[in-house]
């Protein structure tokens, strides 16, 4: 299969297959899972970043500060954009943006809609997130099919529990289940477009996978330590640790199986 085609499938998979697992599980009202499904997707991004994409870039690099220099920038960035969605979508004293959890409940109400966020303002960061995740999996993939691969199932696995997220905050918000569902299906498909784009784009801009892959890295270090692990602190007791952790390790072995079967394979 040809490098486009492994794009345009990790791309699809990566936008409209964790939209359909993400619906299923929010409109089933299965809590438990997308809790669970947080941990998991920590492991794999952390294992994707540290175990995979690092390592890649750092045998490409000449100097390895390169990348660590790139990284560091990155998580500043991603920092910054972050605080301007919150700056946007949050009240003065409260701000829910992050808890996937938040507003979700069996029946909906007319005083549940509308936590001081636009919907729309949802679609469109979804939209853009989506895109620069197409971005990552084209620059992935031009590097190695197995690093692609990797970068994909890492970027799905956070996918699923964020777009559930997004699906309970547009309900919130007094979108009717159809309407969220079509709203975060073509929000989804940026996901192919930046693939696409950046598939014919850093042919000739070859120069910029490397930094990519350190933005790439940074990307998926800084949602799953700032976005993803402080949520998993709201459930303290010993229980609930011990799943998180366990389901963190099969994140990371996930990702580390799938590189040792590819490496066999080549």
């Amino acid at each position: 299969m040809s490098t486009l085609a492994w794009i345009i499938v990790a791309s699809l998979f990566g936008g409209v297959l964790s939209l359909l697992f993400a619906a299923f599980l929010t409109l089933n009202t299965k809590a438990s899972w997308v809790s669970m499904l947080v941990s998991y997707a920590i492991g794999a991004l952390l294992g994707a970043s540290f175990l995979n994409t690092l390592p890649e870039a750092f045998k490409l690099a000449e100097d390895p500060t390169e990348i660590t220099v790139t990284v560091l920038i990155g998580i500043l960035l991603f920092f910054i954009l972050e605080k301007l969605v919150l700056w946007r979508h949050c009240h003065m004293d409260e701000c829910e943006v992050h808890d996937p959890m938040h507003g979700y409940s069996n029946t909906l109400t007319s005083d549940d809609h509308d936590f001081g966020r636009s919907g729309m303002m949802i679609i469109l960061g979804d939209t853009f997130h989506n895109f620069v995740d197409g971005i990552l999996i084209a620059a992935a993939f031009l590097v190695d099919v197995q690093l692609g691969i990797i970068t994909s199932i890492a970027i799905i696995a956070h996918e699923i529990p964020q777009e559930a997220g997004d699906f309970i905050i547009l309900l919130n918000s007094g979108y009717t289940r159809q309407r969220a569902f079509l709203m975060n299906l073509l929000s989804s498909f940026a996901t192919l477009v930046g693939g696409v784009l950046a598939y014919f784009m850093l042919h000739k801009m070859d120069y910029l996978i490397l930094p990519l892959l350190g933005l790439a890295s940074a990307s998926m270090i800084y949602v799953a330590m700032s976005d993803l692990i402080p949520g998993l602190h709201k459930r303290p007791e010993i229980r609930a640790t011990l799943q998180q952790v366990t389901l963190i390790l099969l994140g990371i072995g996930t990702i580390w199986l799938v590189g040792v079967l590819f490496t066999h394979e080549h």
